[in-house]
């Protein structure tokens, strides 16, 4: 999710890309709620920090960490780097701007091979 709508659109169509079905959250608020129904066949958040609502993305990142440990985490922003504390351990970072291909590398080496879709297992 992203507080830009073409941010939000490129970012949906590198996931879909990539092999992901995405849902879409205007807000972290909303990404939570979203994530109370579907958080069992959900294996990865990709967010921007920066977010309408009372909830950013470091804050989204700690909860999904908490409340749901099996789903990676991916955040992203162009204005600011994570600060220690601000993401769980285990959650990763991407700078903005970003493309496909940066995002795709970036998962490949980051996420489990358990949960890479297949266009991100095949390629090279």
């Amino acid at each position: 999710m992203d507080d830009d709508a073409l941010i939000l659109m490129l970012a949906r169509e590198i996931l879909e890309e990539a092999g992901f079905r995405c849902h879409e959250a205007k807000s972290g608020d909303e990404a939570i709620a979203l994530l109370e129904t579907h958080h069992d066949s959900v294996v990865l958040l990709f967010s921007d920090v920066e977010m309408p609502g009372s909830t950013n993305g470091f804050a989204l990142a700690r909860h999904v960490d908490t409340h749901w440990p099996h789903i990676e985490i991916v955040i992203a922003s162009g204005r600011m780097t994570p600060e220690p504390g601000d993401m769980p351990d285990r959650a990763t970072f991407i700078g903005k701007p970003f493309a496909l291909d940066m995002v795709h590398a970036h998962l490949r080496r980051t996420l489990p091979d358990g949960k890479k879709p297949a266009p991100l297992r095949q390629a090279v």
